[in-house]
């Protein structure tokens, strides 16, 4: 089913949000990494920036300044997995409902989108243009001077971005453990098959 969401989202669209589901997302969407993630924990936040119901993008985007202004020139999502011991952590502290990343996540993120009603979806790798075409105009840009571009928290005022597939939804199911099961169980019939 296709979604089309403007932040902020309220917790009973993601409730209503299954794996294999397709997202448009429009308004704040935020990049952090993992040191993003880290000096975001230690400050407890941005003063003036209310996390509640945004969209959180696991991205190191490519910016240029132009004319006195930031451009993005290419936002590709980053590995998520990176962040699977600091997102239990975050969600914990900073109310959003959408993450944005590729890879998916682990055991750690998984029960923690079930506990704050939050979904894990994906961008589709090597396709950077378009991800900074759906991301629009930079907003605000935090840890800049001490992160670097890479690390820092930039704020997009994002439109119609996307397609986002739902790999984690806020149920406890995962696409990448359904995976990794029909995996392991092709695995064993080969062997079988084979006389191992």
């Amino acid at each position: 089913m296709e979604h089309r969401f403007t932040t902020p989202i309220k917790d009973e669209d993601i409730s209503k949000l299954e794996v294999g589901d397709v997202l448009f997302i429009s308004g704040t969407v935020f990049t952090a990494r993992d040191e993003a993630h880290m000096e975001l924990l230690k400050d407890k936040g941005i003063p003036g920036f209310d996390f509640n119901g945004l969209v959180l993008y696991h991205c190191g985007p490519v910016m240029r300044k132009e004319d006195g202004e930031w451009k993005v020139k290419a936002a590709g999502p980053t590995t998520s997995f990176r962040m699977e011991t600091l997102e239990p952590d975050f969600l914990a502290m900073f109310p959003i409902k959408i993450i944005i990343g590729k890879g998916g996540m682990g055991p750690l993120t998984l029960d923690a989108l079930k506990k704050h009603n939050t979904v894990y979806s994906s961008f589709t790798g090597g396709a950077g243009a378009l991800a900074a075409k759906g991301l629009g105009r930079v907003r605000e840009v935090h840890y800049l001077d001490e992160l670097g571009m890479p690390e820092a928290v930039w704020v997009f005022e994002a439109k119609d971005f996307g397609p986002l597939i739902v790999t984690m939804d806020a149920h406890g199911n995962s696409h990448y453990e359904e995976v990794n099961k029909r995996s392991s169980d092709n695995l064993k019939r080969i062997f079988r098959e084979r006389g191992y």
